[in-house]
């Protein structure tokens, strides 16, 4: 049933690709979970009063992918890994509005370890996005793999399907980016400047 439906998701962005405006009608249902699976697994690494639900993060990342006019689908696969960085992108968007915002106001919070943590999660998503930007520069593919995995929920045959490689360069490929990100993570992490 699942690969059915994969299939199917295949055939309609290819067939919205070639301009079928009906594609898009019939895309919409069958991708819908999937977008919305995606979006739950970023909101739970968010803070509970984030303005953003999921439905929220789904309808937004939707109709930016709807306005994308030259893009080429070429899968299931392909579509969710974009869909995954839009996501990835809206959420970076708002924390560093969040960051903005509240350096140029004053709150009085009676709850300061909520506040904190509320910091801290926007603080740790825009290192993550910091170090994510930093590999993509010394490797792309890396820098792809994480976002691909990490962020859009795909497994290793649907990455190497995406990026049109192997399963085992995935996995290989996905171990050392593992490794380059946690000490890049780490090496500016405020709790290791003062081990030093």
């Amino acid at each position: 049933m699942a690969a059915q439906i994969s299939k199917e998701v295949t055939q309609l962005l290819i067939a919205w690709n070639n301009g079928d405006p009906a594609a898009l009608e019939q895309l919409a249902p069958l991708v819908q979970a999937e977008l919305h699976r995606l979006a739950k697994h970023y909101m739970r690494q968010e803070r509970a009063a984030h303005p953003l639900q999921p439905t929220a993060l789904v309808n937004e990342a939707y109709i930016r992918l709807i306005e994308w006019q030259n893009v080429e689908w070429k899968n299931r696969a392909h579509f969710f890994g974009v869909s995954a960085q839009l996501m990835r992108r809206i959420l970076v968007d708002m924390a560093r509005q969040r960051q903005r915002v509240s350096g140029k106001s004053v709150h009085q919070v009676s709850l300061r370890q909520a506040e904190g943590r509320q910091k801290e999660r926007t603080a740790d998503l825009m290192a993550l996005d910091d170090a994510l930007r930093s590999l993509a520069e010394i490797d792309e593919r890396k820098s792809r793999i994480v976002e691909l995995r990490y962020f859009g929920g795909l497994d290793n045959r649907e990455i190497a399907e995406v990026l049109n490689l192997s399963e085992n360069t995935i996995i290989r490929e996905w171990g050392r980016a593992k490794a380059w990100l946690y000490r890049e993570l780490n090496k500016t992490s405020p709790d290791s400047r003062h081990d030093s």
